[in-house]
């Protein structure tokens, strides 16, 4: 058994405490009831915006994938939260990003080699310390009043065996009632189409987002009912995917981003009008919304902003030289993707006879 730590801390802030009142709209999303549609919307004059996603929860204000990021995400006035699923030996399904705990618990094992009795007693190396929670703590924490507006992205990770991290997802959706069904506030979120047709198999009628990066892949999932994308924003940058979004748009299909940090990005997101995007940066976001939506434009800018005109021309010439250099990557890992995918048969295909049977 691994040794307790001795300082865990306690989140404080009211687990109840009301939502931040928006000032803006948020852009509707076809996949979850509580939204009309994908496209824009007008609303008492001001400029449909995307939602707000939390990434990892809030992870710029508390250790990513804890209760303390996920509280502080709903206390931000999120939309939605997304996490991230692994397994633990014994079958407990937990919210951690990385399949080792190296980077975030300070410990070389993976996820799966431990038991959740070893890794329940692990804290986070990041201030304040916090344990990792399982799946069932954060929707226990997400049936409480107040909260039921808020939905999940559970970004499924490949790392496990892909029919038991599915089958243990269920089951784990199926111990927590809810005040409103979890399949209109639960979205998982599958990286290839084996874990689709899994998802399709243990949560039936959920909605089902595809992640990734290639948005030639995603075009041969749109048969699918109440698919929709989250994709790397570079990907979507690309003329390829200027496309792209005009034709989900066209089909309804509602597209998020991720991971959008920077302020620059997050006004191009708001241009676009994608149907959320993924943040850290969850308060910088809001001030973009509210700038942009409140009819502002961008005739403001952060203080962020400004620094970063005030700074030297090379600037401008790296950040070019870098997008340009992650985007031949990018397509690089994405030809690697499609021809490992194809080796299995056209993905159309496979789609199509799991959606006939």
């Amino acid at each position: 058994m691994l040794p307790a730590t001795k300082h865990s801390f306690v989140v404080t802030a009211s687990e109840r405490s009301p939502l931040l009142e928006s000032e803006y709209e948020p852009m509707g999303n076809s996949t979850m009831p509580k939204h009309a549609s994908t496209g824009p919307q007008e609303a008492h004059g001001r400029r449909a915006v995307p939602q707000t996603i939390g990434h990892r929860g809030f992870k710029a204000a508390a250790p990513e994938n804890t209760m303390a990021a996920f509280k502080a995400a709903a206390e931000a006035g999120v939309e939605a939260i997304e996490t991230d699923l692994h397994l633990t030996r014994d079958g407990v399904v937990v919210l951690c990003h990385d399949e080792t705990l190296q980077r975030c618990y300070g410990n070389k094992a993976k996820v799966c080699d431990l038991d959740w009795s070893e890794i329940s007693q692990l804290r986070t190396l990041r201030e304040p310390r916090q344990p990792m929670p399982r799946l069932v703590d954060l929707l226990e924490y997400l049936n409480r009043p107040g909260l039921e507006d808020i939905w999940l992205m559970l970004d499924i990770k490949t790392h496990d065996d892909a029919e038991e991290i599915m089958k243990k997802t269920a089951e784990a959706l199926a111990s927590v009632s809810s005040r409103r069904p979890w399949h209109t506030r639960v979205t998982p979120c599958c990286w290839n189409v084996t874990y689709i047709e899994l998802s399709m198999k243990y949560l039936p009628g959920f909605p089902i987002a595809y992640v990734g990066v290639s948005t030639t892949y995603a075009r041969y999932l749109t048969d699918i009912p109440n698919i929709s994308f989250s994709m790397l924003r570079h990907a979507l940058a690309s003329p390829f995917g200027s496309r792209f979004l005009r034709d989900m748009n066209k089909l309804g299909i509602p597209v998020y981003v991720w991971t959008v940090n920077e302020e620059s990005w997050m006004e191009w997101s708001v241009r676009k009008q994608l149907s959320g995007v993924i943040t850290d940066e969850v308060s910088l976001f809001h001030e973009v919304c509210k700038r942009i939506g409140g009819g502002e434009g961008q005739t403001q800018t952060t203080n962020r902003s400004q620094k970063d005109a005030a700074g030297p021309k090379f600037r401008y010439l790296y950040r070019t030289l870098r997008f340009w250099g992650e985007m031949a990557l990018l397509h690089f890992f994405v030809a690697i993707f499609l021809f490992r995918e194809w080796r299995n048969g056209s993905p159309r295909h496979r789609i199509n006879k799991a959606l006939n049977g």
